[in-house]
C-alpha cells in the first residue's frame, strides 16, 4: 500500500488538479474545468492512506452509491490511471472527443470500452457522447451524469441508439 505521502506526490503531479484541505488532515483534490456539477475527483484522501476517487463515469470499477472507489491498496499506476480516467470522465466534451488520452505528464492512453462490452460509450457525427451501462439487470443511458433513457435489454438500447444516430467508440 502507498503511503499518504506517496499518493500526494502522485495526485499533486497532476497539474488539472487543485489541492482542497479539508477536516481531521484530510485532503480532497478538484479538477474545476469540469463539465458537470461534479468536481471532486479524490475525496476526503486521509493520513493513513484511505480515500476515494470518483469513477461514477467510467466502465471496471467497483462503485459506492456515490460514484466513489475507494483506493487505500492501490498500486502507483492504479492511482494514476483512475485519476487520469477520472479526470478525463469530467472533461467537457469537445474536448474528451478531440483526445484520446489526458492531457497530463504521464500521458497515457485512457482504454474506451469495446463495443463488445456489457455497455461501452457511443458517439454520434456531431461528437456528443453517450454512456451505456448495465445497473440492476437494466439498461441505462446517460449523458454526462444525466439520465436519458432506461430499457430491459442491451439489444433494445442498442437499437435505440443506434436510431438515433449513435455507434460505439472503437478501443
Amino acid at each position: 500500500m502507498l503511503t499518504f505521502e506517496q499518493k500526494l506526490e502522485i495526485l499533486q503531479s497532476f497539474p488539472e488538479l487543485e489541492r482542497k484541505d479539508v477536516s481531521l488532515g484530510r485532503v480532497n483534490f478538484h479538477y474545476e474545468d469540469s463539465a458537470y456539477d461534479k468536481k471532486t475527483v479524490v475525496y476526503h484522501l486521509h493520513p493513513n492512506g484511505n480515500g476515494y476517487v470518483y469513477a461514477g463515469l467510467i466502465q471496471g470499477y467497483p462503485v459506492d452509491e456515490k460514484g466513489l472507489v475507494n483506493i487505500r491498496d492501490f498500486s502507483a499506476d492504479e492511482l494514476r490511471k483512475i485519476v487520469e480516467q477520472s479526470i478525463q470522465s469530467l472533461m467537457p466534451r469537445e474536448n474528451a472527443h478531440e483526445t484520446a488520452h489526458v492531457p497530463n505528464s504521464y500521458n497515457k492512453q485512457i482504454p474506451i470500452p469495446r463495443s463488445d462490452s456489457p455497455g461501452g460509450i457511443w458517439s454520434n457525427a456531431n461528437g456528443e457522447l453517450l454512456t451505456l451501462k448495465c445497473e440492476d439487470d437494466l439498461w441505462y443511458i446517460y449523458s454526462g451524469l444525466s439520465l436519458e433513457m432506461v430499457f430491459e435489454t442491451r439489444q433494445e438500447a442498442s437499437e435505440y441508439l443506434e436510431e438515433e444516430g449513435f455507434a460505439p467508440q472503437k478501443a
